[in-house]
């Protein structure tokens, strides 16, 4: 599964593994792929430098990478305070009342969220940006866009490629034109932030949009099959998510949260601003379908969204309210019906890939 960007940066497989889990990004490396870090809930800069130490003892010497989120247009002066003073008394209140109606208990006396996004605020993206390029990580990658210029630019000045989400061509030549290394297409299918044009359609509009710019293909791809079809489709590799949220090394610290994901159809996921403020596809739960009622007073926009429910989520996940439990994850969730490791994963990717690629070389009177 090599390609000339796989080759670039490598690595054997041009599979690029998104995870918040430093344990899986660092096992998708050692597999051979490129294990990508989620950033957004390192909100102590001490706590990301511990788990980037640890990713640096497990990860054999291969390459890996880091996925921040942070606006493309700085805005000066704005602390977390000035953003939760923002927030509506009745959307406080709508909080409350849902939490209370489905009995969540309030987090023990002196306990603070542990769930709090403020790494969509560029002040602390900014600051793990300032601990990460102290490691040899080999790639950036942004999940609001292209990000600041003046961080293109101290990226690129450390040998660093960047990377940008689109969901369409349109934005995908914005990123070119900003000095974007790769552009990762991510399709109507994917977990978390996504747009409305599906991975088919989307990967080789922005192939023809960035060329000869590498795209990577991502959203409701988990099979090796998927995989073929993205590279036939022009693009130089596959970007996956949602599919480690239910290997062994993942830590969701919920049984009921994997147990939910493991039953889960692929029509059981919804595109809700219910937990940022954007729309994001997640498991569908009571607690997206209070959000996206009619009768309720909506989803404030990112990122006062993602600061008001921020307790609620830490208490919703700490008590594994099952009605309300869930999380970011694509379409693909319907093929994730068992715990493996990711090697074994890794395995059927592979294997599938080589399934597919045997395929079309039989149509194409390619081998007996």
């Amino acid at each position: 599964m090599e390609t000339e960007l796989s080759k670039k940066l490598g690595v054997e497989h041009a599979i690029f593994g998104f995870t918040p889990f430093p344990a899986v990004a660092a096992a998708i490396t050692r597999a051979g792929g490129f294990g990508v870090l989620g950033a957004v809930r390192y909100t102590a800069p001490d706590a990301l430098a511990r788990d980037l130490d640890w990713m640096q003892e497990h990860t054999d010497g291969k390459p890996y990478g880091l996925d921040v989120v942070m606006p493309a247009k700085k805005v000066e002066g704005v602390t977390e305070a000035d953003v939760e003073a923002m927030i509506p008394d009745g959307h406080r209140r709508f909080v409350q009342d849902t939490l209370a109606k489905h009995g969540v208990p309030e987090l023990p006396e002196g306990e603070v969220s542990g769930w709090r996004i403020t790494g969509w605020m560029e002040e602390v993206a900014r600051n793990q940006l300032d601990v990460a390029f102290d490691y040899p990580i080999r790639l950036l990658a942004n999940a609001l866009g292209s990000p600041p210029a003046d961080v293109v630019q101290r990226a690129h000045d450390r040998g660093v490629l960047v990377a940008a989400l689109a969901g369409s061509a349109k934005h995908a030549r914005r990123h070119a034109d900003a000095g974007i290394d790769i552009v990762v297409a991510q399709g109507y299918e994917a977990g978390g932030h996504t747009g409305e044009i599906a991975s088919m359609v989307l990967v080789p509009e922005v192939v023809d949009a960035v060329g000869p710019l590498p795209v990577l293909a991502a959203g409701g791809i988990g099979s090796g099959e998927q995989i073929a079809a993205g590279l036939a489709l022009g693009a130089q590799g596959a970007w996956l998510g949602s599919l480690w949220l239910t290997t062994e090394e993942a830590d969701l610290h919920s049984p009921a949260l994997t147990r939910k994901l493991l039953a889960a159809g692929s029509g059981d996921t919804v595109r809700s601003r219910a937990l940022t403020g954007k729309p994001a596809r997640q498991l569908r739960t009571e607690w997206t379908d209070a959000w996206d009622d009619q009768a309720g007073p909506g989803p404030l926009p990112m990122p006062l969204q993602g600061l008001l429910v921020a307790e609620a989520v830490s208490r919703i996940q700490k008590y594994e309210t099952g009605a309300l439990l869930g999380t970011p994850v694509g379409q693909i969730v319907g093929r994730m019906n068992s715990e493996r490791s990711v090697r074994e994963v890794f395995d059927d990717l592979t294997r599938g890939f080589e399934r597919a690629v045997d395929r079309i070389n039989r149509i194409a009177g390619r081998s007996a």
